[in-house]
């Protein structure tokens, strides 16, 4: 079967969208770190819907960071790739056309570098994951010590983690006279612009007070509040595609029909007019970050652990259970009692379009894919909520059971006895922390304060809401306590 290309893009099936602009004239003006299929799914699609109302130079440069796959199986296709939208009863499929090439950092970091000081670059986007960023997730600071970042500012010319590449590239810029840039992270960080803004400022200084000085003076932060489910690409979704396009095409992404974007309207150096189809610009984009994560992005992690360790595999699944649904909806009323609500946003309707987008049938949403980087995601997801409610001295309970059963989920045992992969950055740290009486455990994993900070481990409540819960999980497994916990609920309400 003949591969998807700009040579073959003529015999691709009518009924399939494809870019209503000039693909092979497109110039380069946004260098993304880390183009995985959340990046293809999300603010590249933004960027092809808004050139076809108004032209400009956004194509995209995509830096892949940790493997050659992404840059080997979209280079071939002239960084071109469907992207499947797909609903519980419909399915449309278009071509998206804005990746314009497409580059891995560990061969040729030199490259990379001189992409970003290059004047025709005006934006540098990131969705690297939390981890990728090399801060400490409960102060938002960079890790000096790091191995990543030790490494990154003794080889100027070779740097590895994604904060490395940036602040190199920035100096490369500087030194260049390229003029400004406006720096766009897409992750599910609190106060995202900020706190890239202070790892990128602390890197710099312990470079070259000038650089630092130079970013000071050249570089926007903004904020944004990115949404949209984008499950990992199976073989049968690629099988899928091709028999609906007649080619090959080795880097399709799957989407839920629902996208957001809402971004503070700081840009150093222009932007696309991603507005006009659908993006949000506001002066503050904090209420909406902390509706979402606190309330999509915990109820996520919570379904996640208790779901995978309840033999869940999807997160359809999980919802579908009537003990998950009513458990969701008891840790979404605690969350919501910490928000400070956009104008006009209900958040009740709000809540309910969430467990509709939870229960798409059509979304291989693995529990596995969610659960990763946990020790990375807690913080913002779940903790910071933990904190607002405690001070209020309110009760932490559908809270405290999503951050048991990730304690229970680290330790690499499922309920049957059988072993799996933690996919976590401190797993290897953490494993021997979780085994062991729930008190002891709650105690050691407590004692991680890079997760937990200074606080809430000498926080009475909170540990001993965890290790109620932890103990539960151990004796009656997650299934049961999920029911008791929906059950506690209804009795609450009636």
């Amino acid at each position: 079967m003949r591969r998807l290309s700009l040579a073959t893009l003529g015999s691709v099936p009518r009924d399939i969208a494809q870019p209503a602009f000039d693909i092979r004239t497109l110039p380069v003006g946004i260098v993304h770190l880390g183009i995985g299929a959340f990046h293809r799914a999300h603010m590249a699609a933004y960027s092809q819907d808004a050139l076809a109302l108004e032209k400009g130079s956004w194509g995209v440069c995509g830096v892949s960071l940790r493997s050659a796959d992404i840059r080997d199986r979209l280079t071939p296709q002239d960084g071109l790739y469907t992207l499947v939208v797909r609903g519980r009863d419909a399915e449309t499929l278009s071509i998206i056309g804005t990746v314009r090439e497409v580059l891995f950092a560990p061969e040729n970091p030199a490259h990379v570098l001189a992409r970003i000081a290059d004047p025709a670059i005006k934006i540098v986007s990131l969705t690297v994951t939390e981890k990728g960023y090399c801060h400490d997730p409960a102060t938002g600071a960079l890790r000096e010590d790091d191995a990543g970042i030790v490494h990154d500012l003794q080889h100027a010319a070779a740097p590895k983690t994604a904060i490395g590449m940036l602040v190199r590239g920035l100096q490369a810029r500087c030194q260049a006279d390229a003029g400004p840039v406006t720096v766009l992270c897409c992750d599910n960080l609190p106060h995202n612009g900020r706190t890239v803004r202070g790892v990128v400022m602390r890197f710099a200084e312990l470079v070259e007070a000038d650089l630092a000085s130079w970013i000071e003076a050249n570089v926007a932060f903004p904020s944004t509040m990115v949404d949209r489910i984008v499950p990992a690409t199976t073989a049968a979704d690629r099988e899928a595609v091709a028999k609906r396009l007649g080619l090959e095409d080795a880097s399709p992404v799957v989407a839920e029909p629902f996208r957001q974007w809402v971004i503070e309207d700081r840009f150093a150096a222009g932007r696309p007019c991603w507005e006009r189809v659908g993006a949000e610009f506001v002066a503050d984009v904090g209420p909406y970050e902390d509706m979402k994560l606190r309330l999509l992005n915990g109820s996520h992690s919570a379904m996640a652990y208790l779901g995978y360790l309840a033999s869940y595999e999807f997160i359809w699944q999980v919802i579908a259970d009537k003990a998950f649904d009513g458990y969701v909806a008891r840790l979404m009323e605690e969350a919501s009692t910490t928000l400070a609500l956009p104008a006009g946003v209900d958040v009740a309707r709000y809540r309910r379009e969430l467990i509709e987008r939870f229960a798409n049938p059509a979304l291989g949403h693995r529990c596995r894919q969610i659960a990763m980087d946990g020790s990375q995601k807690l913080p913002q997801r779940l903790l910071g909520t933990i904190r607002d409610r405690l001070k209020r001295g309110a009760s932490i309970d559908a809270l405290g059971l999503a951050v048991a059963a990730w304690i229970r989920y680290v330790r690499g045992v499922d309920e049957k006895g059988a072993a799996y992969e933690v996919q976590d950055p401190l797993a290897a740290r953490l494993r021997p922390l979780a085994v062991g009486y729930a008190s002891e455990a709650v105690d050691r994993v407590l004692s991680v304060t890079e997760v937990f900070g200074n606080d809430l481990p000498g926080n009475g409540t909170f540990r001993a809401t965890l290790v109620t819960w932890l103990e539960k999980l151990d004796r009656e497994g997650a299934q049961q306590t999920v029911e008791f916990a929906c059950a506690s609920r209804v009795a609450e309400t009636t």
